[in-house]
């Protein structure tokens, strides 16, 4: 059975190529993130790898870094809702749902006891100290 993609992709797929001033806006909020969009830097920056991840929309405490070996995963539940004031009666709504990820390889050993994260304005900003793996180590002869 083929997998038919969602209505929302056919639409964004057809007026892709369209120039930015006749595309069509999403109805409510920003749409979901899918793994592609997540948009990823990873820099070298002396002894540590920097990556700055494109999570909009996403509150921090949703967000879920892991690092297995040298792969580095982000993850996020994604909800986004308008509060709904006591005398409002909700015609129609249109309401955000889902998760997010996106895996990468990252080019060197880090350290993750030492390492840190910051989340503002939409950017995810993690700073992973590299291993250091000396080439050369002495052994003394007793």
């Amino acid at each position: 059975m083929a997998k038919y993609p969602a209505r929302r992709s056919l639409f964004d797929e057809m007026f892709r190529d369209f120039p930015l001033g006749y595309s069509v806006a999403p109805l409510h909020g920003d749409p979901l993130p899918n793994p592609g969009k997540i948009k990823i830097d990873v820099k070298e920056n002396g002894d540590n790898l920097v990556v700055h991840a494109e999570m909009p929309g996403v509150s921090k405490d949703a967000i879920d870094v892991s690092v297995d070996q040298n792969v580095l995963t982000i993850s996020a539940e994604v909800s986004q809702y308008d509060a709904d004031e006591e005398n409002d009666k909700v015609i129609h709504s249109e309401r955000y749902y889902g998760s997010v990820q996106r895996s990468i390889s990252l080019p060197a050993e880090v350290s993750i006891d030492d390492a840190s994260a910051k989340y503002a304005d939409g950017i995810l900003v993690l700073t992973l100290p590299k291993v250091s793996k000396d080439a050369k180590r002495k052994i003394s002869v007793g």
